[in-house]
């Protein structure tokens, strides 16, 4: 007898490892961002592409705002070409990283999705940047 887990028979190890490597090689998480924050490793930028107001309100400390139309070649030129850009947005009920992923890649950029976006980031239970200005990453306060 099988359940219905088992109904469909599991891939072969080396499928899934594949099909889980191409995912990664897409996507990072709240926890892979906070961690490289708070151990001084941010080789990437990090992008909020929510509106500009949700983005003063609260934002991931050391994200830059940008939004999807605001991303055009000249825009980018201030970043090398092998940048690799971190994007996120309000939460899984949000397809703004998807666009901005769409569009970074269409301009020949290097992008990963923030998975979870500002609600991934309060379930976690990160602290958020207030203003403006991205916060320094270097004073990244990882306690606050």
């Amino acid at each position: 007898m099988t359940s219905r887990v088992t109904e469909i028979p599991a891939a072969p190890s080396g499928e899934v490892h594949a099909y889980y490597t191409h995912r990664l090689s897409r996507e990072t998480d709240c926890h892979d961002v906070y961690a490289s924050m708070k151990a001084g490793k941010v080789d990437f930028v990090l992008v909020d592409v929510r509106s500009e107001e949700k983005y003063r309100d609260a934002h991931v400390p050391g994200a830059i705002h940008m939004l999807v139309g605001k991303m055009t070649r000249s825009r980018l030129e201030a970043w090398p070409q092998d940048t690799l850009f971190v994007v996120y947005c309000a939460g899984p009920h949000c397809n703004g990283t998807d666009k901005a992923a769409r569009r970074l890649s269409e301009l020949g950029r290097n992008v990963k999705v923030m998975i979870g976006g500002m609600t991934g980031w309060a379930d976690e239970g990160y602290a958020y940047a207030q203003g403006a200005e991205p916060a320094a990453v270097a004073g990244f306060d990882v306690a606050a």
